[in-house]
């Protein structure tokens, strides 16, 4: 149960990143900065995030087949959102399937066969998200823009 409403506060906090995101141009969404990691754009952080909900949700924990998306597939904060409605999709079968669900996931990494509760995989996405969202803001002001609050309590 906490699981599905701690996801939906995300989801309210990234509806307002994304709304945010349409304010700045697509040039300054694509733009590369050498100090930011991941590309270092506004997009390609964004694609990150989702990669990593693709990997450690949809191929780890759901055991599906994945096919990361790309950042250069991703031209504008449309398609980004796109993505994360492929991504809130599978989140929605992981949600299902581990609802307070007691033992552990397993799966492999690098060759390596491990096991994680569920919580812990939720939460690492979550958190990786949220130190993204941060570097996204920071961004954002380098380039002229004024971040908004997309704190959950604002």
């Amino acid at each position: 149960m906490y699981i599905r409403k701690q996801y939906s506060y995300v989801q309210e906090s990234r509806k307002i990143l994304f709304d945010y995101c349409r304010t700045i141009s697509v040039e300054d969404f694509r733009r590369e900065s050498s100090s930011f990691g991941r590309g270092g754009s506004i997009r390609n952080l964004l694609v990150h995030i989702a990669n990593t909900y693709e990997f450690w949700i949809a191929k780890a924990a759901l055991g599906r087949e994945v096919d990361f998306a790309e950042y250069e597939v991703h031209k504008s904060i449309r398609d980004v959102v796109s993505l994360f409605d492929y991504v809130d999709l599978f989140m929605d079968e992981f949600m299902h399937r581990t609802n307070d669900a007691e033992g552990e996931i397993e799966f492999e990494l690098n060759g390596a066969k491990r096991s994680e509760e569920p919580i812990k995989l939720f939460s690492h996405v979550i958190t990786h998200e949220y130190h993204h969202k941060g570097q996204i803001l920071s961004l954002s002001r380098h380039l002229g823009y004024i971040p908004v609050d997309t704190d959950i309590m604002r």
